[in-house]
């Protein structure tokens, strides 16, 4: 699969909470996703995140999905049931190497989800 496909496939599988799946996407070794207010070195912190904030996923829009050799753009609207966030608008860069994500980079607003959870980011090191 082309590192278009893998991400496209990825963000479907987060989409439908195949989490499992998403995972297998994933770089065993040498993960690493970093956030404006969060960063993990492992697949399975990132995902365990991701699995807690499913509760409040009511959709997850793909807007935009390009790709530069092994680096891959997405534009999404993570649409929650939760007021105080809303919708979040997120731009998220992907780099694949040998049919792996090995790095994602988040941007979005970091204080809406910052405030919905008083501060208490995880990090890891």
């Amino acid at each position: 699969m082309s590192p278009k496909d893998i991400v496209a496939q990825f963000i479907s599988d987060i989409h439908a909470q195949r989490f499992d799946e998403a995972k297998t996407l994933l770089a065993e070794d040498g993960f690493e996703y970093v956030g404006p207010n969060m960063r993990f070195l492992s697949r399975d912190d990132m995902l365990a995140y991701q699995f807690g904030m499913a509760a409040i996923q009511k959709d997850l829009v793909l807007r935009q999905l390009s790709a530069d050799g092994e680096h891959v753009f997405a534009i999404l609207d993570y649409r929650t049931h939760f007021e105080p966030i809303g919708d979040v608008r997120l731009a998220v860069w992907f780099r694949v190497r040998d049919d792996k994500i090995h790095t994602m980079e988040t941007f979005y607003n970091a204080a809406v989800v910052e405030n919905m959870l008083g501060g208490n980011l995880p990090t890891a090191g």
